[in-house]
């Protein structure tokens, strides 16, 4: 996970990055002196030349941090103004839905049969609100608190089956585009060492996308099986149009969306899979992508830690 960074590291570079600036323009002029004044001071002149070639590669290194540091703080930037376009496409979207149909309602009467039209579309605008109000709440609350100590554990079938029922409700196709296959431990069902919430979360995020991406008509395959090394490795994969193997490793930022605000017809704001790896990693497991064989498609696998 991301943490939240202070000013105060570069702050200490910058003037570590001045005072060596400095230091280093009085030993040439000391250096300068020395040589006019002949050998007698050659220690002299060859100890602070010494002097004067370490704070030249300290004033080298700081400067290759400091291009460092300045290329994150602008790529966190192009990140957050991403994160301001969506969010305000998602918020503007269905509110001005909201808006027609009740002056819809609201100025002319309206048969029975488009009154009901106009509910559920309305109903689809408040869940598309809710479930961005949820996003938001949930990488807050993701950054703000600490690691859970342990004890927790979640039985991870009926969480993939109510995950399952969640994402195709809300994108209005059947739960059979989403197969689910949930391996067990002889007779005994998966489990995994996390809180039901964090584990659901994770799984809901990886399977909307995977539904999301796949639209009109998805091809989901999510299974779960116990791993030689005694974890619990969940696999989503889809149909999708794929992720470059260039830009696998951004996925995971925060904000972080693929392409342009303006371009983009697919819902979101850029958190969804920053939360996955943050609650993973808090989990002590890992998350990776890849993409599907053969192609298009991708596939996230999830390793968790199994629970007893």
């Amino acid at each position: 996970m991301e943490p939240r960074r202070s000013l105060g590291w570069p702050i200490l570079l910058g003037v570590v990055l001045i005072a060596s600036i400095i230091a280093l323009a009085v030993g040439w002029v000391l250096v300068s002196i020395a040589a006019a004044l002949g050998s007698r001071n050659a220690v002299f002149y060859w100890t602070v030349l010494g002097v004067g070639v370490a704070l030249l590669v300290v004033l080298l290194v700081g400067v290759i941090v400091y291009l460092a540091l300045t290329v994150k703080a602008i790529a966190l930037s192009q990140r957050q103004s991403n994160f301001i376009d969506s969010v305000t496409h998602e918020l503007k979207s269905p509110l001005a839905s909201l808006k027609l149909s009740l002056q819809t309602l609201g100025r002319r009467a309206v048969p029975p049969e488009q009154q009901a039209d106009f509910h559920r579309i309305m109903l689809q605008d408040v869940e598309r609100l809710d479930t961005l109000i949820d996003h938001l709440l949930d990488a807050a609350k993701t950054l703000q608190r600490r690691p859970p100590a342990g004890g927790d554990a979640t039985v991870l079938e009926p969480v993939l089956r109510q995950v399952r029922a969640a994402v195709a409700k809300r994108h209005g196709v059947s739960e059979e585009r989403v197969r689910v296959e949930c391996g067990a431990v002889g007779s005994a069902p998966l489990v995994v060492a996390g809180r039901s919430a964090d584990v659901e979360i994770v799984l809901r995020n990886l399977i909307d996308n995977a539904v999301k991406y796949s639209l009109p008509e998805p091809d989901v395959e999510v299974t779960a099986a116990l791993t030689p090394r005694g974890k619990v490795l969940v696999r989503v994969a889809d149909r999708g149009p794929g992720i470059p193997v260039s830009l696998r490793p951004q996925v995971f930022r925060r904000f972080v969306r693929l392409g342009s605000e303006l371009e983009r017809s697919t819902p979101g704001t850029g958190l969804g899979l920053f939360l996955v790896k943050a609650l993973v990693r808090q989990m002590r497991g890992t998350v990776s992508v890849k993409g599907r064989l053969p192609p298009p498609g991708t596939i996230f696998e999830v390793e968790f830690p199994a629970g007893s």
